[in-house]
């Protein structure tokens, strides 16, 4: 699977993200970030790109000192990702 398949964006404009690779990239089982999920412990957010930028979305994917965020375009094609620890949880 290529790191374009990964991100899928509906006719609404939303982006669903594949699980498995969240997780792995977070360091955790899938059922582990499920379970985050389901605790309320997992902040998403989506910035639209402006300027430059536009036509290109942030995802990023937080759960205490942990960070997931990739850069999408319009068609959910995912051109950057990074994984990063934090000293404090945010």
């Amino acid at each position: 699977m290529t790191w374009g398949e990964l991100v899928l964006s509906d006719a609404s404009g939303d982006f669903t993200l594949e699980a498995a690779v969240v997780a792995q990239g977070l360091g955790w089982s899938q059922h582990e970030l499920q379970t985050h999920m389901r605790r309320g412990h997992v902040i998403s957010r989506v910035e639209r790109g402006e300027g430059e930028d536009e036509g290109r979305w942030r995802l990023s994917l937080r759960c205490g000192n942990r960070l997931w965020r990739a850069v999408v375009t319009q068609e959910g094609v995912m051109i950057e990702h990074e994984v990063a620890f934090t000293h404090h949880p945010a």
